[in-house]
C-alpha cells in the first residue's frame, strides 16, 4: 500500500470525488455524496443551506468525526452547542445524542466520518 504515488492502493487507483460519488438529499434541501461507504467505516461529504438542520439523534455503534470544509456550523452534542468554522472539527461518541444546525446565511460543507458505517444505526429523537 503506497499513497506517495498518486493514492495507490494494491493494483487499483482509487480517486474519490463528490462529481462522481451516489448522492442523497436528506433534511429541507440537504445535499449527501458518499465518498466512501464500507460496513467499518464511512466518509460523507455534506452541504447544508443557509437555516437548516437536522433531527436530534443518536447513533447506538457509530462513532462520528465532523470536519468543516466551508462556512460555520453549530453542533450540539448532549446539551451542549460548539460553533465550528473551516478547517475545524468534532467527534460525537456513539450513544451521544446530537444535532448540526447551519444558523449562518451561507451554506456550509463538511466532512462526516463514522465508524463503524452509521447507515441503519440512528435513533430519532424527540
Amino acid at each position: 500500500m503506497t499513497y506517495c504515488d498518486g493514492g495507490i492502493i494494491g493494483d487499483e487507483i482509487v480517486i474519490r470525488s463528490k462529481d462522481i460519488a451516489e448522492h442523497y438529499i436528506w433534511g429541507e434541501g440537504c445535499d449527501g455524496w458518499k465518498l466512501v461507504n464500507d460496513p467499518d467505516i464511512s466518509i460523507i461529504h455534506e452541504k447544508m443551506p443557509a437555516g437548516t438542520c437536522e433531527t436530534r439523534h443518536y447513533h447506538e455503534t457509530a462513532r462520528q468525526f465532523f470536519f468543516i470544509l466551508s462556512g460555520t456550523v453549530e453542533l450540539e452534542i448532549d446539551g451542549v452547542t460548539s460553533s465550528i468554522s473551516q478547517q475545524e472539527g468534532m467527534e460525537v461518541h456513539a450513544g451521544t445524542p446530537h444535532q448540526i444546525f447551519n444558523r449562518s446565511h451561507e451554506e456550509a460543507e463538511f466532512l462526516v466520518i463514522s465508524s463503524p458505517r452509521s447507515a441503519g444505526d440512528r435513533i430519532e429523537l424527540p
